[in-house]
Parts: C-alpha cells; sequence; structure tokens
C-alpha cells in the first residue's frame, strides 16, 4: 500500500533568487552585461561606435516598447519613455559613454525592482502554502492514488501524518491534530474528530483521518485566499493612485522645464544630467512594493486584506465599530452566578437538579446550565420524565423530585409561589444576565444567571487596539440597553447603541463618518452585511469557517481571534509609514537636492546615474523591510 508524498510547493511558490531567475530575467541580466561591456570597450577604444549604438538599441529595445505601449493605449508618458529621451539625447549630444552607462544603470534598477516584487508575490503564495497534487483515497475496491484533480465531491480521501489535507471536508472517522496556520495565521495544531471541519492546504500534524471531500479545487477556502491576494493589488492605495497622477502631469512638465534650460545654457550636460533627476521612478516605485509586502505579512497572520486602498483607509481609521453577539461575546451563553432561595437546597444540588432536567434541552440557556455543571465537576442524573415547555423552559422528574426551570411564568402555572426575594434576584440579573428559575417539589429553589460570554482575550484586545491611535471604540447590538451596557463596561468600549434593526445599524456609521470619522466595522461577515458595506472598512470575524465571511468584507480575519484587529491596523499603519518614506526619499533627496545639484553644476550625467540608482535600491530595501521587521501584534 502506497503512501501519499507530502508535496513541496512549486516553482511559482518559491521565494528564493535563484527560483526567481526565470528565463526572461537571464535575457535581462544578459542585455545589461552587454551594454555596459561595450560601453566600457568604447570607452577604452577597443570597440567602434557603431558597435556601442547596437548595444544601446538592445537595452533600449524593452524600454522604448513598454513606454509605446503605455503612451498608445494608456495615453500616458511612463519612465521608460522618459530613460529612452535621457539616453538619446546624451548620445545624440556627444556624451555618448554617459548615454550607455545611464541607460545600464537605469536598466540594472528595473531589475532589482521587477525581483524584488516578484518575490514579494511569491513570498504571499508561499506564506499561505500549497496543496498536495496527488490524493489517496479509500473506496470499496480498497486505497489508490489518484491526481486531486480528478477527484469528486463525496470521495473519501485519507490523509495521515506528516501530509497536507488536499481537499475541503469532513472528518469520517479517525482523529488527530491539524495544523492551520497556512489558513488562520495560528502555530498550534487543532483536534479533529469526526464530525469536524478540515480544510485544503493545512498539514496533519499527528494522527490519521478519512476526510469526505466537499470541495474541490477553485472551490475551496484556500484557493479563495490564494485568489483574493491576488487580486490585492488591483485595489490601489489613493497615495499610490496620488502618485501615479503626479508622475503623469510630472513628464511634460519637465520635458519643457528642460527644453528652457537648453535655450538658456546650450550645455547638453546640464540637460542630460537633469533629464536623469527629474525621472519620475521612485514615485512608481514608492508604493506597489510596498502594499505587496503588507498583504503578504498579514496573510501570514491569517489576515486577508483585499487590497492597497483598504490597507491605507485601515491606517487612517480613528473609530472602530463593533457588533456585540459573535464578535465581543462568544456566542455563547454562559452562567455566571447562582442564587439560592431554599435553606434545604444549596448551590451545587440546584444547579446539579436543574442540569439534570435540562440536559435533553437544546435551548442555549439549558446546554449553559449543563455546561456549567461540568465544569463544577457535577454529576448530572438522568431525568426519568421530561417535558419541553414552549417558550418557559423545561419541566422534569429528576430521581423522583419535581423539577421546572424556566421563566417566572412556568412557576406560577404550576402553583409556586415567587417570594419576595425573587425581585432581588432578578434584580442582580438585570443587565448582564438573563435570569432562570428554578422549583424543586413546588418550592421556589433558587435563580440561575446567564449571560453570554466575553470573548476571551477580548479586553486585552482592545486595549492594543487604542495603543495603535484608535480614538473611540463603539458597540452596535440589537440586545436591550442594560444588557449592551454591562458588557461594554466589562470590555471598556467608549459608546454603545442598543436595540438596534441591520437598518440602524447602518445609520449609526453613517453619522460618525458625518462627523468626519473614519469608520471601521467589525461584524461577523454575514448578519452584519450591509453596516461592513457601510463603512470605511469592513472587517469580518471568523473568515476561516465560512466563505461567506470572505466576500463581505475588506478585510478578513481567519479567526476569531479579536488581537488580529490590531494587529492588521498595525501593518497597515506601518505600510503607510513605509510610503511616505519612500516618497521623501523619491521626492526630497532625487528631484529635490539631485536638482539643486545639477543646475549648480556639481554634478555631470554618470555621477547623476549612480547617485539617483541609490535612492532606488533604498526604496526596495525600505518596502521589502516590511516583511520581517517587528510588528506590535503580528508574526
Amino acid at each position: 500500500m502506497s503512501t501519499t508524498p507530502v508535496p513541496t510547493p512549486p516553482a511559482a511558490y518559491a521565494t528564493g533568487w535563484g527560483a526567481l531567475m526565470t528565463r526572461e530575467r537571464w535575457v535581462e541580466v544578459g542585455r545589461i552585461v552587454l551594454t555596459g561591456l561595450t560601453a566600457l570597450l568604447y570607452w577604452q577604444q577597443a570597440a567602434p561606435i557603431e558597435v556601442l549604438w547596437a548595444a544601446v538599441a538592445i537595452g533600449l529595445y524593452p524600454l522604448l516598447k513598454t513606454g509605446l505601449r503605455d503612451l498608445l493605449r494608456e495615453r500616458k508618458i511612463g519612465t521608460e519613455i522618459f530613460v529612452t529621451i535621457a539616453t538619446l539625447v546624451a548620445m545624440l549630444g556627444g556624451e555618448t559613454v554617459a548615454g550607455a552607462v545611464l541607460m545600464v544603470i537605469i536598466l540594472i534598477a528595473e531589475f532589482i525592482a521587477e525581483l524584488n516584487t516578484d518575490r514579494a508575490r511569491a513570498s504571499i503564495k508561499s506564506l499561505i502554502g500549497s496543496v498536495p497534487q496527488v490524493a489517496l483515497v479509500r473506496d470499496a475496491a480498497g486505497e489508490r492514488s489518484v491526481p486531486v484533480a480528478e477527484l469528486r465531491v463525496g470521495d473519501v480521501v485519507l490523509v495521515r501524518a506528516g501530509e497536507k489535507v488536499p481537499v475541503d471536508g469532513s472528518v469520517l472517522s479517525g482523529q488527530g491534530a491539524v495544523n492551520e496556520a497556512s489558513i488562520t495565521g495560528e502555530s498550534l495544531p487543532k483536534d479533529k474528530q469526526v464530525g469536524s471541519t478540515v480544510f485544503a492546504g493545512t498539514v496533519l500534524a499527528s494522527g490519521a483521518l478519512d476526510v469526505r471531500t466537499d470541495k474541490l479545487g477553485a472551490d475551496t477556502l484556500f484557493a479563495r485566499i490564494i485568489s483574493l491576494v491576488e487580486d490585492a493589488e488591483a485595489h490601489q492605495a489613493p497615495v499610490q493612485k496620488l502618485a501615479d497622477r503626479v508622475a503623469a502631469w510630472l513628464i511634460p512638465v519637465v520635458l519643457v522645464f528642460l527644453v528652457g534650460v537648453w535655450l538658456v545654457t546650450r550645455d547638453i550636460r546640464t540637460v542630460v544630467t537633469l533629464l536623469i533627476f527629474t525621472s519620475p521612478a521612485e514615485l512608481g516605485l514608492a508604493t506597489p512594493l510596498v502594499m505587496i509586502a503588507a498583504v503578504a505579512r498579514a496573510a501570514r497572520n491569517g489576515i486577508l486584506i483585499k487590497g492597497g486602498l483598504y490597507l491605507e483607509l485601515l491606517a487612517k481609521v480613528d473609530v472602530v465599530v463593533f457588533d456585540k453577539t459573535g464578535t465581543l461575546t462568544a456566542n455563547r451563553s454562559a452562567v455566571v452566578s447562582v442564587s439560592t432561595q431554599d435553606a434545604a437546597i444549596d448551590g451545587r444540588e440546584l444547579m446539579r437538579l436543574a442540569a439534570a432536567a435540562d440536559r435533553r434541552s437544546a435551548h442555549p440557556l439549558a446546554q449553559a446550565v449543563v455546561a456549567h455543571a461540568a465544569e463544577l465537576g457535577i454529576e448530572v442524573p438522568e431525568p426519568q420524565q421530561y417535558e419541553q415547555m414552549q417558550a418557559r423552559g423545561v419541566k422534569a422528574t429528576v430521581e423522583g423530585r419535581a423539577v421546572l426551570v424556566g421563566n417566572p411564568a412556568l412557576l406560577s402555572e404550576a402553583g409556586v409561589v415567587l417570594p419576595a426575594a425573587t425581585a432581588a434576584g432578578n434584580a442582580a440579573g438585570i443587565g448582564s444576565s438573563t435570569p432562570v428559575h428554578v422549583a424543586v417539589d413546588g418550592r421556589f429553589a433558587g435563580i440561575v444567571h446567564i449571560a453570554d460570554a466575553v470573548r476571551p482575550g477580548a479586553r486585552e484586545a482592545l486595549v492594543a487596539l487604542k495603543a495603535t491611535g484608535v480614538k473611540r471604540t463603539v458597540m452596535l447590538t440589537g440586545d436591550n440597553a442594560a444588557t449592551a451596557r454591562a458588557v461594554a463596561q466589562q470590555l471598556g468600549i467608549d459608546e454603545v447603541h442598543a436595540e438596534l434593526l441591520p437598518e440602524d445599524k447602518v445609520t449609526v456609521i453613517a453619522e460618525l463618518q458625518k462627523q468626519g470619522h473614519r469608520v471601521a466595522m467589525v461584524g461577523d461577515g454575514i448578519n452584519d452585511a450591509p453596516a461592513l458595506a457601510r463603512a470605511d472598512v469592513g472587517i469580518a470575524m471568523g473568515g476561516g469557517g465560512t466563505q461567506a465571511a470572505l466576500e463581505a468584507a475588506d478585510v478578513a480575519l481567519m479567526t476569531d481571534d479579536l488581537a488580529k484587529i490590531g494587529a492588521a491596523r498595525a501593518i497597515a499603519r506601518r505600510a503607510y509609514r513605509t510610503v511616505q518614506e519612500n516618497l521623501f526619499v523619491g521626492v526630497g533627496v532625487v528631484h529635490v537636492l539631485g536638482i539643486s545639484a545639477a543646475l549648480m553644476g556639481w554634478i555631470g550625467p554618470i555621477e547623476a546615474a549612480i547617485i539617483h540608482l541609490g535612492p532606488d535600491v533604498l526604496v526596495f530595501v525600505n518596502s521589502v523591510k516590511l516583511m520581517r521587521v517587528r510588528i506590535p501584534g503580528a508574526s
């Protein structure tokens, strides 16, 4: 019986420099070396000028091709046209060697830019991982290896320890621990047993699982994540659009300026030097690589950001709005206190009888009672008789005793007298909890107070979010005002809006935006779709469990960890700061200082080309640094 080998990532996912050196890249290297050597030979008078012109033509070809395409298709004069003009002006003006060297340096800069961009793109896919190409299928005929592309929904796939899960599906048999870091960013394996859901691209760390195929190929969550990340480049950040617009109008302005300089000075060296320093290359490089690196860094942490647009908006957010249920709370009820009203029945006995009566009920409040008894280590007996009372509670016989668990109406119908102490017990639960009344053998026994369980780490996550510069946190909920205020006070929420319909949540967000705030909305990605869409940035929680969450928001968190919101914002703020640094280097250092030095006659074309390469490299290094620099809350 053969086993499915653990696949290595395909070449497209490799991030090493060697893996990125494709045939096209080697052609570019050859072009750079050819032009550079020819220029050196010409300078040493070892090659005629015709050979130099031929080498320059070979070097200029890809630049001129790209520049003309942009000019004809997009009506945009790009950096490539600028470099071509500068090279030709230099060579035709007698600065032959300077023109060739200028072109070589620009080609090197372009090569470095493209290689770094390719590496950043590849790193996104490598961070997310890859899926196997072959799966081990178990059927009536036994076990056989089948290409993943030939699998069908319903096929049973065997996954062993150390192997990657090839499909999205549910566990039919077996148990194990699955590392879901490729989906959620969480490194600790999650236990899986019969009925658990597993995702393609995750790794079975231990055990063995028979998985029924539910989704394949492009329909898997893994494939959707890949698609979203690849599409992220299409959503340009406003600062990137601004840089592109500035570059578009800067070029014709510069050309007119250079014509004026030529008419005044008649100095071709000054014109060529200015051509080099007025090239808008840095404006085009300042933003895209940063955004790609930031999306990759976020993906490593189980955060899907759908493009530079949302990165910049997230960096500028000053108000974060949260839905309560399922976001700030864990979407499950929990017992918060127990008050007894019968001296003969203590708290543990009250919980034992109430849990026994509730153990057959599927109601969330009943499940909370049973779960709390289990947490206390109470052995809960099976009821002899059980009856669900619609909208009121349950009636059961436990060890020969008549037990009622529910609301006051249920107890009153059974003739149970509710003493004055009930009012005090109810009052204790108002706002923060729901009171569940318990009667035993016709006598009122006590109250179990149940409330939504606050999500673990929620308060700490909100404190960390405030530390990133968020000025205000707001909670929206359909619950009553008292309950909402109690949760908000527990978590340190600044503002509460309760008893809201879905359309009311949209109104609240719109009002905040009218006040001049940049608003992020955090919800479950399904029930909060209108509010998520209305906010400047919509953040969906728990994207690892539903494809709908990926579609609903601008940012999807692949787990329900609220701390990832702070991490996402920290990454966005760092990315935005990096873009500003790049623009300062590109505009401040190159354009201002370089142009000033050229006009003063301090430097010539070759020096200008060498100096121009420095900021290009700084921009590349500063952008790629975002992949590994320390960011609070991010790995």
